[in-house]
């Protein structure tokens, strides 16, 4: 255990693999069997259901839930109060663990206060979520959603800036001066 921080207050079961220099903070749950990669921080009061897989680096801020099915590449930030679901059609009175959708979480992405991850969707790479959306469809590589239903809003750079393309489609993050090409509603990075 000293190789990661654990708050008094904080419970991990039996079972949940923790890597180097993660801390989980007050009130947080960690379920057997979920995976936290390396340097990752857990907010006050999350939880993590077992086989959740979350990559290095991830930052998840307070009152977070992250259900069986949710699986977070490196680097994804989660702010605070998002909620990932796991079954489209939940009924108390009917058991449907084995109906779980997964929901994939690709590297870089961020998703902003409030928002819901209705499950069974993708989030690409370095992807940009509003504030309270609700995301019901596949997010593209660099796209930007917010609102309920999510709908696009436009494109944003690795760095976490927006994108303006000019009349030939590309644009130069104003943060890190990385060139992006925009072709057939997808965004590449120019190497």
């Amino acid at each position: 255990m000293g190789e990661w921080f654990v708050h008094d207050t904080a419970i991990v079961d039996e079972g949940a693999k923790i890597g180097k220099g993660t801390k989980i903070w007050h009130f947080s749950h960690l379920m057997g069997g979920c995976s936290i990669g390396e340097h990752c921080i857990l907010g006050q009061n999350t939880f993590v259901a077992s086989k959740v897989i979350l990559g290095d680096r991830v930052k998840v801020q307070n009152n977070v839930s992250i259900y069986e099915g949710v699986e977070c590449e490196d680097e994804v930030f989660i702010g605070p109060s998002v909620v990932f679901t796991n079954v489209i059609n939940p009924r108390s009175g009917v058991e449907r663990k084995d109906e779980y959708k997964m929901t994939l979480v690709k590297k870089g992405v961020s998703i902003g206060a409030n928002a819901t991850i209705v499950c069974g969707v993708t989030l690409g790479q370095y992807a940009f979520i509003g504030a309270g959306a609700v995301v019901t469809r596949d997010v593209k590589d660099f796209e930007l959603v917010h609102g309920n239903p999510a709908k696009h809003a436009g494109w944003m750079s690795a760095y976490g800036k927006r994108l303006k393309f000019d009349q030939d489609n590309t644009a130069v993050c104003s943060g890190s001066g990385q060139e992006y090409k925009l072709e057939n509603k997808e965004v590449k990075v120019l190497s």
